[in-house]
């Protein structure tokens, strides 16, 4: 289920006009679905019943407010990767003991935090790291529980900047060392070995890739248990969405089931993979992100000009890549699609926006119809690494974010006051 859907040729969320939004509060701006993110969380969490678990949302893909207090509501748990997310959960209503704290990076102010707010678990991505989480928490005579992500050597036949599970990646430890580390970590006074995890990447549409993973990790994961008394294993995130839709760009049936009658749903997931972790009797953690955020979300923009040069055919928008990066950063693809379908002869197109780089385009060479200036157009399926990716390049302010419940909206992140741009720097003296 996604909440987008054309209802007499207007684009709407849920109950709500998005033409109407734009009025409003102009352009561009996101919109979030509350209907959408509540579906696909309770969905999968509703798929993996069958096993004590808990789903830790992936905060890095969106981690607006009032989208972690939908989905803390829910019970979920969060997937963190720094301080400043801890500090979000918390703003948001969220519950530390529910946190497991991802990342190669931390920090010692970092790891001090989390222990202080009692996270539910640090996943650990070397032996260093091991080490200063034990130095951390003697200082602070606490015992922080702990995780080794393993790296299985899988590969997830993804994108290359998202795949994470292969011994070319910088994330977790091999396989054929785990054994050896939680043997030293196990002789860290203040250490509790409480989990293992494991992570092979995103946008994975297919359930071959975790079940190999998983296969693979359980004989692993049974010595561990039996050497270290571990209480859970955590088989990541991942799962992928639908981008692509089945019909033509605009055609008022966009979104039609036909687009994902071969994605990964969390029924097909759980049927290959319950049957693999039932066994071990362990608490199954999982930490997925895009596949609850990313359709639940849009970019909505209006077209400032349209410029045919040689043989291409521009339409320039107000939304530029500091806004949505994908496209420049992974050639990643949006679906694009008008507010208000007037059923127009289709131009094969460039939408590109107004920032001063080759590459802030949001598609190119696509055919769609024949945008003119005015009108309002929709990147569609923008709800993970959208707005938790944008930037002030160009001195661009951050964008409005509305949430949408039903027939109801508010603003959940205003536009960005232009001085607050540069509202921490200052003129050094010597230039007064």
């Amino acid at each position: 289920m996604h909440g987008f859907r054309y209802v007499r040729n207007k684009l709407y969320c849920e109950g709500v006009a998005i033409e109407s939004l734009a009025k409003k509060f102009g352009t561009p701006f996101y919109v979030y679905s509350q209907a959408t993110l509540t579906d696909h969380f309770q969905k999968l969490d509703q798929a993996m019943a069958r096993v004590d678990h808990l789903v830790c949302f992936a905060m890095k893909s969106n981690s607006n407010l009032s989208v972690l207090r939908t989905l803390a509501n829910l019970g979920a748990g969060f997937d963190i990767v720094s301080d400043g997310e801890l500090h979000r959960v918390i703003e948001a209503g969220g519950d530390p003991r529910r946190c497991v704290f991802a990342g190669a990076g931390k920090t010692a102010a970092e790891i001090e935090f989390a222990l202080k707010k009692n996270v539910y678990c640090f996943n650990a991505e070397s032996e260093p790291e091991l080490e200063r989480i034990n130095q951390v928490a003697a200082r602070l005579k606490k015992i922080a529980p702990v995780s080794v992500r393993v790296n299985p050597n899988v590969a997830a036949k993804t994108h290359s900047k998202i795949t994470t599970g292969t011994y070319e990646d910088k994330f977790g430890i091999a396989f054929e060392q785990i054994e050896g580390v939680y043997a030293r970590a196990s002789k860290l006074k203040n250490l509790r070995l409480r989990g293992v995890q494991m992570h092979i990447g995103s946008q994975i549409t297919e359930t071959t890739p975790f079940e190999t993973a998983v296969k693979k990790m359980l004989p692993l994961v049974t010595k561990l248990k039996a050497r270290h008394g571990l209480e859970f294993f955590s088989i990541g995130g991942g799962l992928g969405i639908v981008y692509k839709p089945a019909l033509a760009s605009g055609s008022p049936a966009w979104w039609n089931s036909a687009a994902a009658k071969d994605i990964l749903t969390p029924d097909k997931y759980a049927a290959r993979l319950l049957p693999l972790l039932q066994p071990l009797g362990l608490k199954i953690v999982m930490e997925p992100g895009r596949f609850i955020s990313g359709n639940a979300g849009i970019l909505v923009t209006h077209v400032e000009y349209v410029k045919r040069t040689g043989r291409k055919n521009f339409v320039i928008v107000d939304a530029a890549m500091n806004d949505l990066i994908r496209p420049a950063f992974y050639d990643a693809y949006h679906e694009i699609v008008p507010l208000v379908d007037k059923h127009r002869e289709v131009v094969t197109s460039d939408v590109v926006g107004g920032v001063c780089e080759s590459g802030d385009f949001f598609c190119k060479d696509r055919p769609l119809p024949k945008f003119i200036e005015g009108d309002h157009l929709a990147l569609m399926s923008a709800g993970a690494y959208g707005s938790v990716m944008a930037s002030n390049y160009n001195s661009r302010p951050l964008i409005t974010e509305v949430l949408v419940q039903g027939n109801k909206f508010a603003a959940v992140r205003e536009r960005q006051p232009m001085k607050e741009i540069w509202a921490g720097e200052k003129i050094a003296a010597w230039l007064k």
